[in-house]
């Protein structure tokens, strides 16, 4: 029960500890859903500017090409980046809710996509809790493909971040 005890404690310093440390690391690591589904992070280059990465997969094929009513099942991986500018003040409250837009790019390949490449825009809104070091946001991200074949595409995703 001791062991216990000792676990419980340390795992409450710990969490205490990080909280502290991530207010001055500006690196969040967390998760998406949507299109894509996986991973994601952001890192802080200044108080209203972040650099935003996306590591994940979706299901589908491709959503570019022709559409003959429905997607042939088939997955693709999918890498973006984009540099993100936030508005703090587009939204008045006692908590922290940005606005935020910005400009990337991304690959995919596989399910049709063969490394397809394509310029992003981002329009989205996060809370950022001022008292623990995690934000949740919901984004649009509309897309120009630019190879291997050209088309418009609409993504959107909600996820949520752990600064450490």
């Amino acid at each position: 029960m001791k062991h216990l005890y000792f676990i419980i404690y340390a795992v409450c310093v710990l969490f205490t500890v990080q909280q502290s440390l991530a207010q001055q690391h500006n690196f969040g690591l967390g998760i998406i859903i949507g299109e894509p589904t996986g991973l994601s992070a952001k890192l802080w280059t200044s108080p209203a500017t972040a650099f935003d990465f996306g590591l994940g997969w979706s299901v589908g094929g491709d959503r570019i090409g022709p559409y003959n009513g429905y997607y042939d099942g088939s997955s693709r991986v999918h890498f973006h980046m984009d540099y993100l500018w936030h508005a703090f003040d587009a939204i008045r409250s006692s908590e922290r809710f940005p606005v935020y837009y910005g400009i990337g790019g991304r690959i995919n390949s596989g399910g049709g996509y063969n490394s397809s490449t394509a310029v992003r825009g981002v329009f989205g809104i996060a809370w950022i809790p001022r008292t623990t070091p995690i934000d949740i946001f919901l984004e649009l991200v509309p897309s120009l493909q630019l190879t291997s074949s050209t088309g418009f595409a609409i993504d959107a995703g909600f996820g949520a971040r752990y600064y450490f």
